[in-house]
């Protein structure tokens, strides 16, 4: 089946979008060293489709590829995933992937912090870090967003995790000058936040970031020019962005991604390497511009779909492909 390249290709479906016991250091300093073992044995040379074409650097270099829970969350109440944690990391661990992305509904419970870096520590498979969300464009809403943050960042750094996947909230209509300034000092209050607790911030994309000629992300970088950058690849496709364009446009600032597949009609493929974007020309950019940050799976299906196999399964074949399709 003919590769997708660009959004013309594609149906631009808009489907979807504690205590703190004492053992708090020992389990941080095991989730560094799980995490520091698991790059020492990824820098090892290994076979893969850029060897030839990059050198020893691109491939010796290591690539945190982990999962984002979303799908896990997706079906519970309130989409909150503490319910089927346990599942998570098991399946996560299951499919050889090398840390767990959360999301900001399980960092809110007061025994996050014992309950989620017990998984870890059963699983030996680190937290990365979290995806976080508010209507940053309000200022109204900036102190009860700057309040979960104030709760939710130090228990991210308790569990080692070092990345929040910055969502900033979307308007009915794009968003005004006013709007936009609000978003950049909230945005520029929470980066600073985030690095006092040794976390970085990322902008992260759904669609309304980046449509309309990418008028909201391209608002917050006038504003916050040096903003790094953590793109959801299929988002953009589903807005009408060319993800290998983004990606050779703002290469310098991406330091994460999402990823996820579809097909041409726009459905999401239940694994990655089922569906028809073209990750060969996104693995050719992103060893072009030497990304060297953290790749999360990111796995979703449309409302109803019946899975056709464990979703464990699906993170593994994720996994594999894009080993065999990118090289990380």
């Amino acid at each position: 089946m003919k590769k997708v390249e660009g959004s013309a290709q594609v149906k631009a479906s808009r489907v979807g979008e504690s205590a703190e016991h004492g053992q708090a250091v020992s389990r941080r300093a095991f989730l560094k060293s799980a995490m520091l073992g698991a790059a020492g044995a990824g820098s090892m040379l290994v076979a893969s489709p850029w060897s030839r074409s990059y050198g020893a650097a691109a491939v010796e270099k290591k690539i945190v590829v982990g999962a984002h829970l979303w799908v896990y969350a997706a079906n519970q109440p309130g989409r909150d995933p503490t319910p089927v944690l346990e599942q998570v990391f098991a399946d996560m661990s299951y499919a050889g992937l090398d840390g767990v992305e959360l999301m900001r509904n399980a960092l809110m419970h007061d025994d996050a912090v014992e309950r989620i870096g017990g998984l870890s520590q059963k699983y030996k498979l680190p937290v990365i870090g979290t995806s976080f969300e508010g209507a940053m464009w309000n200022r109204e809403a900036h102190p009860a967003i700057l309040k979960e943050a104030e709760l939710l960042l130090p228990r991210l750094a308790k569990l080692g995790g070092r990345t929040l996947g910055t969502s900033v909230g979307r308007t009915p209509q794009p968003k005004t000058p006013a709007q936009l300034d609000a978003q950049a000092e909230f945005v520029r209050k929470l980066r600073a936040l985030a690095q006092s607790h040794g976390v970085v911030l990322n902008l992260h994309n759904h669609t309304h970031e980046v449509e309309n000629h990418e008028h909201d992300l391209q608002g917050t970088l006038a504003r916050i020019p040096d903003a790094q950058l953590g793109p959801d690849l299929n988002w953009l496709l589903r807005a009408g962005v060319d993800p290998v364009d983004f990606i050779k446009r703002y290469g310098k600032q991406i330091v994460f991604l999402h990823l996820r597949d579809q097909k041409a009609d726009g459905t999401w493929s239940e694994a990655m390497g089922e569906g028809d974007m073209d990750y060969v020309a996104i693995g050719r950019a992103l060893h072009e511009i030497n990304f060297c940050g953290d790749a999360m799976i990111e796995l979703a299906h449309k409302q109803g779909f019946q899975l056709t196999r464990p979703l464990r399964e699906s993170l593994k074949m994720s996994r594999e492909f894009m080993r065999k399709t990118l090289g990380f």
